[in-house]
């Protein structure tokens, strides 16, 4: 497939594509550019609106029926049900329990317990289960063998 990018400052962003028929590939590539082109919001405690990257958001949470975005030093509330969000997200999240979505860019560590629970911690010391319906797609993604 033939592609051509051009760097154009004055010109607004836009992505054209050239297709002799609709393919699960192109398919998928627009998913990642609908994607791309959402924007997710973060509120800070004093009312300021931050536009999450999510690169840098450790995790989305679920806690007292608020979602909060998780990053290095911040817990920002995100006013969209975790579904919505989860469906905004690219390949780099995982659903590890029913209210948290990981990074796996940012996944420090796994520990194991004896009963086969596998506590999550990430780079920013947040810890978390992975539950048992979410822990097989959890291993599959990150290649884990326990």
């Amino acid at each position: 497939m033939k592609h051509t990018t051009i760097v154009d400052p004055t010109h607004e962003e836009e992505v054209v594509i050239y297709t002799h028929k609709r393919t699960r590939e192109i398919e998928e590539l627009e998913g990642y550019l609908d994607r791309m082109s959402a924007e997710l919001l973060g509120y800070g405690e004093e009312g300021q609106i931050i536009l999450l990257r999510p690169a840098h958001v450790h995790c989305f949470t679920v806690e007292e029926g608020k979602v909060y975005a998780r990053t290095d030093g911040e817990k920002l509330t995100v006013r969209l049900p975790l579904y919505a969000v989860e469906a905004m997200l690219d390949n780099r999240f995982v659903r590890i329990n029913q209210s948290c979505l990981a990074n796996i860019q940012r996944i420090a560590r796994f520990d194991a317990s004896i009963g086969g629970a596998l506590m999550v911690t990430l780079q920013n010391g947040y810890r978390d289960y992975v539950s048992r319906r979410q822990l097989k797609a959890v291993k599959e993604r990150m290649h884990i063998k326990l």
